[in-house]
């Protein structure tokens, strides 16, 4: 028969036994944690709850409020009106049911940018998390190519090779430039892009854009460049661009639009040279029946 005091000491024992095993248990997890992440507690549970705040709709993080049906699946609040209140995982009714859990999981964790592949090493907060992507210096450029509607992204260096081998628009070294824009019949050009430019200097690359659309009832030409980079690196250069025949010319002086603004969104602007099509017609000289456009221009750094 055991004594109580012989029960007392077994118990001890396993209990010793057993919180050993744990801290050793512990121990061998905490190695296989790299540097950053024990700096940064938070960063551990972040792959594992990534899934957890992931919307199944439109794949992105979801923000508060979180919406759930009553089996527990969730959804962001930005796609449950595209569901027609349906749960895209079981087909229930999803009501107005808060996962208030998972809201309070969110504001604990740190989260890396989405744009780390990129280069993006920082780490922040879920709420800050979003605000940063937004403005993040490594997020990818779209495709500058306005002839199609290219969904590439990527980095600049990326995107010249894209231009390239994939568009094969013009490349050329240099900040000047001499073009001649010929249509056969202009009376038929709505809406006509025509081939893109890359010029490469000053180490950068910017992008010429001529094309033909209406504004408002009247046909129109306009060129533009932009800049393949952000806009305060934009503001360092000014171009000009000029167009004329027959004793008279049009200029325009400008600073290029970096490529984060989109084609339609500087064209539309009219933040470029605008050439009327009678004007064009008349600097292409002869009967008129042919558009034949020469633009000059040139890029410079301002000091």
């Amino acid at each position: 028969m055991t004594t109580g005091g012989a029960l007392f000491d077994d118990m001890r024992t396993n209990r010793e036994v057993a919180e050993s095993l744990q801290i050793e248990d512990m121990v061998e997890i905490n190695e296989n944690v790299t540097p950053l992440q024990r700096l940064n507690p938070n960063v551990v549970v972040t792959s594992s709850v990534r899934e957890l705040l992931e919307c199944p709709v439109c794949l992105n993080a979801m923000y508060p409020p979180i919406h759930q049906c009553s089996n527990g699946h969730t959804l962001c609040s930005g796609c449950k009106p595209r569901v027609h209140n349906r749960c895209p995982t079981c087909r229930h009714e999803l009501g107005n049911i808060r996962c208030l859990a998972l809201e309070k999981v969110a504001v604990s964790l740190d989260l890396p940018c989405k744009y780390q592949n990129f280069g993006c090493l920082g780490i922040y907060p879920y709420y800050s998390k979003l605000k940063h992507e937004l403005q993040c210096a490594y997020r990818p450029y779209n495709c500058p190519y306005a002839g199609s509607e290219c969904t590439v992204m990527g980095s600049i260096p990326f995107l010249v090779t894209h231009l390239k081998d994939d568009h094969k628009v013009d490349m050329h070294n240099g900040s000047t430039f001499n073009h001649r824009y010929v249509k056969s019949n202009p009376h038929e050009v709505e809406n006509a892009t025509w081939m893109l430019t890359v010029f490469s200097c000053f180490g950068e690359y910017f992008c010429l854009h001529f094309e033909a659309f209406q504004l408002g009832m009247a046909p129109v030409y306009v060129a533009f460049l932009r800049f393949m980079g952000d806009e305060h690196e934009a503001k360092n250069y000014t171009y000009s661009l000029e167009v004329g025949a027959n004793g008279r010319k049009m200029v325009w002086q400008g600073v290029p639009r970096s490529i984060r603004d989109s084609h339609r969104k500087v064209r539309d602007s009219f933040d470029g040279l605008i050439i009327q099509r009678n004007m064009a017609l008349f600097f292409s000289g002869g009967d008129r029946k042919e558009l034949k456009l020469r633009v000059t221009g040139r890029i410079w750094k301002e000091q």
